[in-house]
């Protein structure tokens, strides 16, 4: 199993944060955690090239989640549920992920991925623009997790930092992106104008943010956590 964000383009200055036969072994470990539909979704995303955390990252969004209790996540940029199988396994009965994603397209497969794990009652699966539906949702959030479009990054910290309950998380996907934030000016090709410098400004928003503990998990693409501390 490979994740899919693995740089392709033959760009020799990106890094891997793991080295692949780390990778590989914690790959292995993970293997207790197949299920059939959890595969599913696995070979969708290899077999349409589109964009998932992964098993390792999911089995870390899910450990996150429970070691807080977690009971409402939202999510900025749901795909088609990978990030959400793992967190609504993670809230448990009466629980709910609040899934936010601009591609009508992506619901359906969601729907039915989701159901056959019998995971669909804990989604409110929205579609549009993620930034609005969150404005739109009511209420404080024991985790807010954003996979959204990169250059949104530090609008979608601001926003939501101050809605993420006392010990609480914020969690972002894809804040090493491949290595580019260390990379000078120039030595790479950006996937958009301007998204590695928004990846930048937002980590140093949150590292220099003094309500939040923050850390960065540098499995598959880096993943930040930062927990907002208690009063």
């Amino acid at each position: 199993m490979h994740d899919l964000l693995t740089p392709t383009t033959g760009n020799q200055n990106f890094i891997d944060p793991v080295h692949p036969e780390i990778e590989t072994y914690l790959l292995s470990l993970a293997e207790q955690t197949d299920h059939p539909v959890l595969l599913q979704m696995e070979s969708y995303a290899r077999q349409n090239g589109f964009p998932i955390v992964g098993r390792l990252v999911g089995i870390f969004l899910e450990a996150q989640a429970r070691m807080i209790n977690a009971r409402r996540v939202f999510e900025f940029g749901s795909g088609y549920g990978y990030s959400a199988y793992w967190f609504a396994r993670a809230v448990g009965e009466g629980g709910q992920v609040i899934c936010a994603d601009g591609n009508p397209q992506n619901q359906e497969p969601a729907r039915q991925y989701l159901t056959n794990v019998n995971l669909w009652e804990r989604i409110d699966f929205q579609i549009g623009f993620a930034q609005d539906i969150f404005m739109q949702t009511k209420g404080d959030f024991d985790i807010c997790y954003n996979d959204a479009d990169k250059g949104g990054y530090p609008d979608i910290w601001l926003m939501s930092k101050s809605r993420i309950r006392p010990g609480g998380l914020y969690i972002a996907d894809n804040v090493l992106w491949h290595g580019r934030v260390v990379l000078a000016p120039g030595s790479f090709v950006d996937v958009k104008p301007g998204w590695t410098e928004a990846i930048r400004e937002h980590n140093h928003l949150i590292f220099n943010d003094p309500e939040f503990d923050a850390f960065i998990n540098p499995t598959r693409d880096g993943v930040i956590v930062a927990r907002r501390k208690m009063a």
